[in-house]
């Protein structure tokens, strides 16, 4: 039987099962066969609904709806509940969790189940004793097979369906939620483990949705002479829209509303809807400079890995590259699902006790999902000419671009985040190890051709060698990629003549 992974992250409940090493999503359907799940409570008077039908009372009766109970995961009361008597927080999670998992467990036909929590649930011992010892109260309670209990981050990278990360390097993994973004630096060397973790709170989901759903409201205004805020069903009508633009990769939508007299309409672009967000991704960006930056556990170079929920965001993987991390994967969605079954299925069995399941915030590199660096090559042609010896260079120009070869012993040429003097352009992030050394050497430069290395030493023998000259072409392919480096000599070099 299959082990059941289910990753709780309130901005989209998700699962997945693992059998055989092959993991894949599991769709759970909620009672009006939708496969949504945001962690959404809502009281009509009568009695609660969750997930999807209460998101779809969020504009319509807002004080009825709650959406904060899995970040402040306690006994404490929340805002909604029946006259008098408001239901703590605790108690609207059990009961989104046991609709969830009854629904998970039944299409999985599980033998075992594994959570992958947020990294807030883990953030100091006190908080993990207060949440866990919630969340295992909540299984013993539903009787469910639980066998572990995983770091979502480390989770999502064990998803056995992504690209895979270099594991020379350490990963940053960023993911959204409701009420704030969770920023989690992995460590890849004996284990992928949780070596730092800060939660960045106004950076969710509620809150991005709300300011789209204003700014789009007011730009559908001002086209059709029509305020959504109007009408709470109105506005919710429109805030489904607005979400599920932000979620698709379309170009444009049509915004349409329907009265009992015209329709309105607006066609929007996926621009203006960057624009709107590029406030938020700024300060997201920001939020993930500092962390990296400020981090004691040594953080750069590093991998970005981007929760399928966070690279939806329009702008942040652009605005990532431009602020210099080079090195960005695309998790899949429900990459923490799939990663926390892969785990379950692999190493972790049913105890007998539930106090005795594992809380897990490292686990063996090898469940990680690594990537293989892609063959590539590099070689240098030189100069074909009739005349006499041609001069050192001075400079290596990229796309018509010259930059310096300065006076230092070695000049290297690579793959954007490992340090290289000149980087290879994005196209090359899949040759992980791809670094070209020249070295300065007797007043000559020269190419080191790695291809022709002895036996992993660090001194190449002198066939590996090539002395460099003005006029030369240094050709690195990788695949169906390429890239040309020209050797070119300049008179004046810095400011001062160069010399011969």
């Amino acid at each position: 039987m299959p082990t059941l992974g289910i990753e709780l992250c309130d901005a989209a409940f998700l699962a997945a099962t693992c059998s055989n090493h092959d993991a894949q999503s599991l769709p759970v359907a909620d009672a009006a066969g939708v496969i949504d799940w945001p962690g959404f409570a809502y009281h009509d008077g009568q009695k609660f609904h969750f997930g999807r039908a209460a998101e779809d009372q969020w504009f319509v009766h807002p004080r009825r709806v709650a959406h904060t109970f899995w970040t402040r995961l306690a006994h404490e009361p929340s805002t909604i509940g029946p006259a008098g008597k408001l239901a703590p927080f605790s108690e609207l999670a059990f009961h989104f969790f046991q609709e969830f998992a009854d629904r998970a467990s039944t299409a999985a036909h599980s033998e075992k189940i594994v959570l992958a929590v947020p990294g807030t649930y883990l953030k100091d011992p006190a908080t993990e004793e207060e949440k866990i010892g919630l969340l295992l109260g909540m299984a013993g309670e539903l009787k469910l097979p639980l066998a572990g209990i995983v770091d979502m981050a480390c989770a999502a990278l064990c998803d056995p369906r992504g690209h895979g990360f270099n594991p020379a390097l350490p990963v940053v993994v960023v993911d959204l939620h409701l009420e704030g973004a969770d920023i989690t630096l992995v460590g890849t060397e004996e284990h992928l483990e949780r070596r730092d973790f800060i939660h960045l709170p106004h950076s969710g989901y509620a809150q991005l949705l709300k300011h789209l759903t204003a700014t789009m409201g007011n730009r559908f205004l001002r086209h059709t002479a029509f305020d959504i805020l109007e009408d709470g069903r109105i506005e919710q009508l429109f805030f489904r829209q607005t979400k599920d633009f932000l979620l698709n990769t379309a170009p444009e939508h049509r915004f349409q509303i329907n009265t009992a007299t015209r329709t309105y309409e607006m066609l929007a672009k996926r621009e203006q809807l960057a624009t709107d967000a590029a406030a938020f991704v700024a300060t997201l960006v920001q939020g993930i400079q500092n962390f990296i930056h400020h981090s004691p556990h040594g953080a750069e170079p590093c991998t970005v890995a981007l929760t399928d929920r966070a690279g939806r965001l329009p702008g942040l993987e652009s605005k990532l590259r431009a602020a210099g991390f080079h090195r960005i994967l695309r998790l899949p969605a429900g990459a923490a699902a799939c990663g926390a079954a892969r785990i379950g299925e692999s190493r972790l069995k049913l105890p007998a006790d539930l106090g005795d399941v594992p809380v897990e915030t490292a686990v063996p590199i090898a469940l990680a999902r690594r990537s293989t660096a892609a063959a590539w090559e590099a070689r240098l042609q030189k100069f074909r000419h009739s005349g006499g010896a041609r001069p050192a260079p001075t400079h290596v120009i990229l796309d018509g671009v010259g930059t310096a070869l300065g006076t230092a012993n070695r000049f290297t040429i690579g793959v954007p985040g490992v340090g290289a003097d000149l980087a290879l352009p994005d196209s090359f992030g899949t040759a992980d190890d791809c670094t070209v050394p020249l070295v300065r050497e007797g007043g000559r430069l020269w190419f080191v051709d790695t291809a022709l290395r002895s036996g992993g030493g660090t001194v190449p023998p002198a066939s590996a060698r090539t002395a460099i000259d003005a006029g030369d072409r240094l050709t690195i392919r990788c695949g169906t990629t390429a890239v040309d480096f020209l050797f070119a000599h300049c008179g004046i070099a810095n400011g001062a003549r160069a010399h011969d």
